[in-house]
């Protein structure tokens, strides 16, 4: 169990907002709505009001908490760093523990909290997929689009047959002079684009390295955090902690912006990293393997793919902005354009997009210049999230660029021959 700060243990960091505003040019909220209870000062007052007895769990308060994405930016931007994510997580679930789960919280409890429900269900949607989802244009990258109200239209990766657990076994055996890397895939990873998560996986693995993939390992708990779930996420953290205790590793390898920030943050709210093992993010591994000098010694294809990428707010606020850039750089089928504005948050932001789709989409939306401005045929990015939600962004704009993971570019360089 992982222990989680309450409002009250944020009374210092409260009383350390000044109200100066910095926060305002970063929230990708309040530049969409321009209101300032969207904004963390704005949040930050009602907190200090809340401890105060000044007001208490009414609709305004829940609707203002509603609306940040947990994304990090105005923590990074505030001279005084006040974690307002992590505020704003404790109010949730404070408002979860007084008045029980939303509609939204409870299919996300439900979904999260049982690995056999989500198999279930991957399985009965591949198998109604002709009436539940929507075709889509070729160019996209995707064929099928979502098609309940909670989800309308919403853009989705072809449902894989066979899900992570199933590609790779537990453990993999490397050299005996080196130590073993843990992997933590999450959900999306795990059953959304296993294909990934199997690169996740094997590359390391091709590099010497032994690799643990537990199986006891589930949802790192960031749907539940944006949901105001505290005994999910005690639940969630409790079995992804024992389940990387079972076999000793050095470090623990994440693909996964938000899940990383989920372990690394939210885990270690009140104490240190609780995994023996240290969380690496894939790009910050491979960089350190040499792997950007391999790949850029390379020789390289006549036809290069023109790739912009898209920097995922868990990534961004952690300082990981550089490898995955100095990665593509070195590729020899990619020809590499930086766009505007990459560091803008793509809106989905959890449980965020499905409690507020339009905002979610209407902050997404400011993507599309800078993409469309590229020139890209891809764009990179390190969370499968953000992946989903930027193919849903392209598709909608009409645009035929495709959404990847840097892994699998990565990937096609080293196994495909040259073009």
């Amino acid at each position: 169990m992982v222990e989680q700060k309450t409002l009250e243990d944020y009374r210092d960091e409260i009383a350390q907002c000044v109200r100066c505003g910095a926060c305002q040019a970063h929230c990708p909220v309040y530049l969409e709505t321009g209101r300032e209870g969207s904004v963390a000062r704005g949040k930050i007052v009602l907190a200090a009001s809340m401890l105060a007895g000044e007001v208490g769990l009414d609709e305004r308060l829940r609707n203002e908490m509603s609306l940040c994405l947990l994304c990090g930016s105005c923590v990074v931007k505030c001279p005084n760093r006040v974690p307002t994510d992590g505020i704003v997580g404790a109010l949730r679930r404070r408002i979860t523990d007084d008045q029980g789960l939303s509609p939204i919280g409870k299919g996300v409890a439900a979904l999260t909290g049982s690995k056999v429900l989500i198999k279930t269900l991957l399985k009965g949607a591949d198998l109604f997929s002709p009436l539940l989802f929507k075709k889509i244009p070729e160019t996209s990258g995707l064929r099928l689009r979502f098609s309940p109200d909670i989800l309308k239209d919403r853009s989705l990766p072809p449902l894989p047959e066979r899900n992570l657990f199933a590609r790779v076994p537990e453990f993999l055996e490397g050299e005996a002079d080196k130590p073993v890397l843990g992997v933590f895939a999450g959900c999306a990873l795990t059953y959304l684009y296993p294909q990934v998560g199997e690169i996740l996986a094997r590359l390391p693995h091709s590099l010497g390295y032994s690799v643990f993939l537990p199986r006891d390992q589930g949802c790192c708990g960031m749907p539940a955090l944006s949901s105001g779930n505290g005994p999910l996420i005690d639940k969630l953290a409790s079995a992804n902690i024992n389940a990387f205790r079972t076999r000793q590793v050095d470090t623990i390898l994440t693909a996964c912006a938000s899940c990383h920030g989920m372990l690394a943050g939210h885990y270690a709210a009140k104490t240190d990293n609780p995994f023996e093992g240290e969380l690496v993010d894939i790009h910050v591994f491979l960089a350190q393997q040499g792997l950007i000098d391999q790949l850029a010694a390379l020789p390289r294809w006549r036809q290069r793919l023109r790739v912009t990428y898209h920097d995922p707010c868990h990534l961004r606020t952690a300082g990981i902005t550089v490898q995955p850039r100095q990665l593509l750089r070195a590729l020899p089928q990619v020809e590499f354009v930086e766009m505007e504005d990459a560091g803008l948050c793509c809106g989905l932001g959890g449980t965020f997009t499905a409690a507020h789709p339009e905002l979610s989409r209407s902050i997404g939306d400011h993507k599309v210049a800078g993409i469309q401005a590229s020139g890209a045929e891809m764009i990179a990015s390190g969370c499968p999230g953000c992946i989903l939600q930027l193919q849903d962004i392209v598709d909608r704009a009409g645009l035929p660029v495709k959404a990847v993971h840097t892994l699998e570019l990565i990937q096609q360089a080293l196994t495909e021959p040259v073009q």
